[in-house]
């Protein structure tokens, strides 16, 4: 990042890490002190299969999974996670005894659809979540409110970072959460110390990356 060095803490596992860089970054619903960088793990079919790795052995013995519901541009890490989901001779319940990688549409800000074609990947099935991070919940919440409406069942949610291990009463697993940065903090914008305290933000952020400010 131009004005914001990126830190990168590796794992025991290979090609698992977490990129971060501190400052004072905004999403449309927060403000943050750290920008955690997703994209390489989103796009880089090494890392993405780490993540997918990693999330597969937390999902391994309670859950079932017929559909996993990409969000956030999830849909590379989601189609390794089916993989290893299926090469762990997961329980699903579809009649194909495979799993489905799907992504919802969006209208609006906030409400979620699957076309017609789409719909029987959803109605009747248990339903995984998988997005890039879980803090405040609004896009997670959208979408499982979208899964109900089509007549699926949500299993659970999955992120590469979360800071809360539950939304809406479904368990969140995360491969990261702030006990991998202690001082981690998001905060509402009206309520935010680094703007009362004078900083400037340093950049806008999203699922797709930054823009500096």
């Amino acid at each position: 990042m131009p004005t914001n060095q990126i830190f990168k803490y590796e794992t025991k596992r290979q090609n698992l890490f977490l990129r971060v860089a501190k400052g004072h970054f905004a999403t449309c619903n927060t403000h943050s002190n750290y920008y955690i960088d997703v994209v390489a793990q989103k796009s880089r079919m090494s890392e993405a299969k780490a993540v997918a790795d990693a999330l597969c052995e937390q999902l391994r013995h309670d859950t079932v999974v017929d559909t996993v519901l990409c969000l956030d541009g999830t849909e590379v890490i989601g189609a390794y996670l089916a993989e290893s989901l299926t090469a762990a001779d997961f329980s699903n319940m579809n009649a194909h005894k495979s799993i489905y990688v799907v992504t919802p549409e969006s209208v609006g800000t906030s409400q979620l659809l699957f076309r017609d074609n789409i719909v029987p990947m959803i109605a009747g099935k248990h339903v995984l979540i998988l997005a890039v991070s879980v803090s405040t919940g609004r896009t997670v919440q959208a979408a499982i409110e979208a899964v109900q409406y089509y007549g699926g069942e949500v299993s659970a949610v999955s992120s590469i970072f979360a800071t809360v291990t539950e939304c809406s009463g479904y368990p969140v697993k995360s491969v990261f959460d702030p006990t991998d940065l202690p001082d981690y903090g998001t905060y509402p914008a009206a309520e935010c110390p680094l703007c009362k305290a004078g900083k400037k933000l340093d950049a806008l952020i999203n699922c797709h990356g930054f823009s500096k400010l």
